[in-house]
């Protein structure tokens, strides 16, 4: 008698298929992968990010290109021409009115000196733009001439009555400038142009305070020559040959800056064997600290024009911002003399 329920009931409808692997028969064969350049590509699901956030980059993607590089603003040779006739034309009046210093005499020389200090006041104001221009324009003016008055009528020769001068001229600046509503908002961005051209002008009356000391004439002498010979071979040489550039967008070189220093530095040495009571070796070294001064000043008023145009302030009036740069300068060299004179001779 045969059973009453099939056998092949309650088994797995897949149990007679041949399984997977050796022992079932010859294994399957590895799946063709997807081909991506001419195939048919597989639907992509979300892509997966990195612990930091950011997504894996594919190898299809492109490379984002690298900044271009920036064009280096063109040298102009005539400019740096007129620049470099400046700063010698500067250097001779302040040299020859210093000739003209005596006892009892310094009023020639300071009427040269408030002369430059208009140059300077004007060159600044205008280049720099502070907020209240006028205001600060008046008060450094009246600031130069209470600075050349001490350094002649005060009975000991120094510092401290031009100290004096600067802090009470920067004081009213700020003051005038917190009066008025519409200067208020700016006031902080004019602290630093106040107090540039505020002890710019009281930094060139240190040259009448120095002819007041022995041997302050040869001194004054040697370091505005060393200065006015840096200044104006380093803008020759940025006419003949700006290389390498320190700045794209800075129109000057390095050779100009290098050679500048060098020619001044020499020429004070030779000025050193000629002049009483100086040595070419000390000359040398007076000259070498007023002419590294003077072309870092020059320098520095040049990136600081150019940090401006990059700002997107617009450009001021022509004169004044290449008249900075040898003002700048020798407003510069001038303390510096005078700490030279004062602490090495």
């Amino acid at each position: 008698m045969f059973p009453s329920t099939s056998p092949e009931t309650g088994r797995d409808p897949w149990a007679d298929a041949a399984p997977d692997g050796p022992a079932g028969g010859p294994a399957p064969g590895p799946r063709p992968a997807p081909d991506d350049d001419t195939g048919s590509r597989r639907e992509r699901g979300p892509r997966r990010f990195r612990k930091g956030g950011a997504p894996r980059r594919s190898e299809d993607e492109d490379v984002e290109p690298d900044e271009e590089p920036i064009e280096p603003v063109e040298v102009r040779r005539p400019l740096s021409l007129t620049i470099a006739g400046f700063a010698a034309l500067l250097g001779v009046g302040l040299v020859l009115g210093a000739q003209t210093a005596g006892p009892g005499h310094r009023l020639p020389f300071a009427l040269v000196v408030f002369a430059v200090q208009l140059f300077f006041v004007l060159a600044w104001t205008m280049a720099m733009r502070p907020p209240a221009l006028l205001l600060v324009a008046l008060t450094s003016v009246a600031v130069a001439a209470a600075a050349d008055v001490a350094a002649v009528q005060t009975d000991v020769a120094g510092l401290a009555p031009l100290g004096f001068v600067a802090l009470g001229g920067f004081l009213v600046g700020v003051v005038g400038q917190l009066v008025r509503r519409v200067d208020r908002v700016r006031v902080t961005d004019s602290l630093g142009t106040t107090l540039l051209i505020v002890v710019g002008v009281v930094a060139f009356a240190t040259l009448i305070t120095l002819s007041r000391i022995p041997a302050g004439t040869q001194a004054i002498t040697v370091c505005l020559v060393a200065t006015g010979v840096a200044l104006t071979v380093a803008r020759l040489t940025d006419a003949v040959l700006a290389w390498p550039r320190l700045a794209p967008q800075v129109p000057r070189g390095a050779a100009g800056v290098v050679v500048g220093a060098m020619a001044g530095t020499l020429t004070s040495a030779l000025l050193g064997s000629y002049l009483v009571g100086f040595t070419p070796t000390s000359a040398a070294v007076i000259g070498l600290v007023a002419a590294a001064t003077a072309v870092l000043a020059d320098l520095a008023v040049g990136y600081a024009e150019a940090g401006r145009l990059m700002a997107g302030e617009p450009p001021t009036m022509w004169i004044a911002r290449h008249m900075q740069g040898p003002l700048g300068g020798f407003a510069l060299s001038a303390p510096a003399a005078y700490a030279m004179c004062v602490l090495f001779l």
